[in-house]
């Protein structure tokens, strides 16, 4: 069963699709992180997830503890908030380190005080879209945006007139300071996940969730 439209918003959202345009924007090299002038484009231009990251090679294994700073919102010129509310940004970022705590805590010891067996994880929110009221539902079942998201489903890509979120993640060795690994993310949920359409900022924190089970599995496999 599709969702009845009017004539004239399903010309509106078919151009959409058609241009691509409600996917928003990729994530770039933020000239006020610190870690910014480390980080390397994707030599292969496929990633629209990570585009820049800094990853030397480091013996994860050797880590057994985890410090999470508290999240910063980031204040640069160059952010990606769009229409995001101060309240909403702050929610989202204390969000953002409930979850990466819970995620890292399942198989490293969350402390606050640094040793050599721990890194720190420091997150900084650089952006963040909302779902389109109603039409990002609707935009799920309707026949004009219904197959296009089921695409971008399949693709692992962003679902038409859904939220997003957009990170900076940088790892240390928290006894020295280091720098272990770095980059920036864009997260947001499968084009067809219809619960993550639901409240203006469903999407973006499902993105989080999805980012914090990404980073965890991959400190987990030593291969960040």
């Amino acid at each position: 069963m599709t969702a009845p439209t009017n004539p004239f918003l399903l010309a509106a959202l078919a151009a959409c699709v058609t241009l691509a345009g409600c996917a928003g924007a990729q994530p770039v090299r933020y000239a006020d992180i610190a870690s910014s002038a480390k980080l390397q484009a994707d030599p292969g231009g496929k990633s629209s997830r990570i585009p820049y990251a800094y990853s030397p090679e480091v013996d994860w294994r050797s880590y057994r503890s985890v410090i999470i700073d508290p999240v910063t919102i980031y204040r640069g010129r160059d952010n990606q908030f769009e229409k995001i509310s101060e309240a909403n940004k702050h929610r989202l970022a204390d969000y953002m380190r409930e979850q990466f705590s819970q995620r890292l805590g399942q198989d490293l010891r969350v402390v606050d005080r640094p040793a050599r067996d721990t890194i720190r994880v420091k997150l900084t929110l650089t952006g963040a879209r909302t779902t389109t009221a109603v039409l990002g539902t609707v935009l799920h079942f309707d026949l004009a945006g219904g197959p296009y998201n089921a695409v971008q489903g399949a693709r692992g890509k962003e679902g038409v007139m859904m939220g997003s979120v957009m990170y900076a993640v940088e790892i240390e060795d928290a006894a020295t300071g280091q720098l272990l690994s770095a980059y920036v993310t864009k997260q947001y949920p499968n084009a067809m996940n219809v619960k993550a359409s639901f409240g203006a900022l469903a999407a973006s924190m499902a993105g989080i969730r999805k980012g914090a089970d990404e980073l965890a599995e991959k400190l987990s496999a030593g291969r960040l």
